[in-house]
């Protein structure tokens, strides 16, 4: 106890301490000295007349009133309680005028730091979370909300190192006002902290080019922030965008939800132009703009799983689209297999863990499978592939 006590007086010593460096402090005692001097000065002479000021309440309360009201709630009549009246009331103009100064440049400040990234964000749960930045990221957060109607601007947190210019500019625009900004190394484990990973849902990250980065520093950064990312919160699903397909398997590794190969996807496209059978038209129709046309994925009802793929395509109606196949292994699959693997060192010799366990060591997460034959068995973690063209 007489150490808790030592330790409790030593830090008391420290604070004041560092209160008495400050030479502002002093001008507070003097101004507390002053006002108690002026409280003291109407009471003393103010008693002897009719002013209406016979106790020491009466004093006390003339200075709270003339302080922080700006008026008198008694008429002084002496000379000295004149005298102390006008001190305390200039006293309160100048403390109002620094209290209000002080509580507008907070204001500002904060506002100046909300706009420039550097503010925390408040509590937030199931954001989504865009990381990197690089021309057309207007065109980028319009295709976000267009086809995620489920997330509203405020859920939007932006991760970046962007010139301020440029994110000034899309805040500005009234369908972006809403959206959250952290200035900061995605990269970065303490700036992820800022954005509240740990609460994150969904987590898309581009290809960076808010810096001079080669095409090589930008894939090995999108890896490392996945690797991040993922421990810090293993449960978020994450896209990113890959440059170079080499770095596919590192992202493999990482658990890496889905994978967009840009470079791979414009050779494609432009070899399938080359046809002349008019098939970027057609990929451009399947990837629509909205979130009720083109290609779309829905849940499929838990009561359909261990049964056959026509049993399920007889029940949809035309309404959801056309049924062209399913999507394997949707969700956070990557903790379902560590899931697995941890059952399956529970349970060594049982042989039907041991043969699951392959199976999802082979398995990929968000596997397409196309037009399966009908008598196909929809496992666990599944959902349907349709194409809807719009009204």
């Amino acid at each position: 106890m007489n150490k808790k006590r030592a330790a409790k007086r030593k830090k008391h010593i420290r604070t004041l301490k560092r209160i008495l460096k400050n030479p502002l402090s002093y001008l507070w005692i003097l101004v507390l000295i002053v006002i108690i001097f002026a409280t003291a000065t109407v009471f003393t002479y103010e008693t002897q007349t009719e002013s209406g000021i016979s106790s020491k309440f009466d004093s006390i309360w003339f200075t709270f009133v003339a302080l922080f009201a700006g008026y008198f709630d008694y008429v002084v009549e002496s000379y000295p309680g004149r005298l102390a009246a006008a001190v305390l009331l200039i006293l309160g103009m100048l403390l109002l005028s620094t209290i209000t100064g002080k509580i507008s440049s907070m204001f500002m400040e904060n506002q100046m730091k909300k706009d420039k990234g550097l503010a925390k964000l408040k509590t937030m749960k199931g954001q989504f979370i865009l990381c990197g930045w690089r021309s057309g990221f207007d065109k980028i957060l319009d295709y976000v909300l267009n086809s995620n109607p489920d997330i509203t601007p405020d859920l939007i947190v932006l991760v970046n190192t962007a010139p301020s210019e440029e994110m000034e500019k899309i805040r500005g625009e009234s369908r972006f006002r809403d959206i959250n900004y952290i200035s900061g190394d995605f990269t970065d484990e303490a700036t992820l902290k800022r954005a509240m990973i740990e609460s994150a849902e969904r987590v898309l990250i581009i290809s960076d080019q808010s810096q001079k980065y080669s095409q090589l520093e930008i894939d090995s950064r999108t890896v490392l922030a996945v690797l991040t990312m993922k421990n810090l919160n293993p449960s978020v699903y994450i896209a990113a965008e890959l440059s170079d397909s080499k770095f596919q398997n590192h992202l493999d590794m990482a658990h890496c939800d889905e994978i967009i190969l840009t470079s791979d996807y414009e050779y494609s496209l432009l070899a399938t132009a080359s046809s002349g059978m008019g098939y970027s038209n057609v990929i451009s129709a399947l990837i629509s703009d909205d979130a009720d046309s083109g290609i779309l994925v829905h849940d499929i009802p838990v009561s359909f799983v261990g049964k056959t793929y026509k049993e399920y395509s007889d029940s949809i109606s035309s309404e959801k689209g056309l049924l062209i196949g399913l999507l394997l292994n949707t969700g956070n699959f990557h903790e379902r297999r560590k899931d697995a693997l941890r059952e399956a060192q529970k349970n060594p010799d049982v042989k039907k863990i041991v043969d699951n366990l392959k199976k999802v060591k082979t398995m990929k997460s968000n596997e397409p499978v196309l037009t399966p034959p009908l008598d196909y068995v929809i496992p666990p973690f599944t959902k349907a592939i349709f194409v809807k063209g719009k009204k």
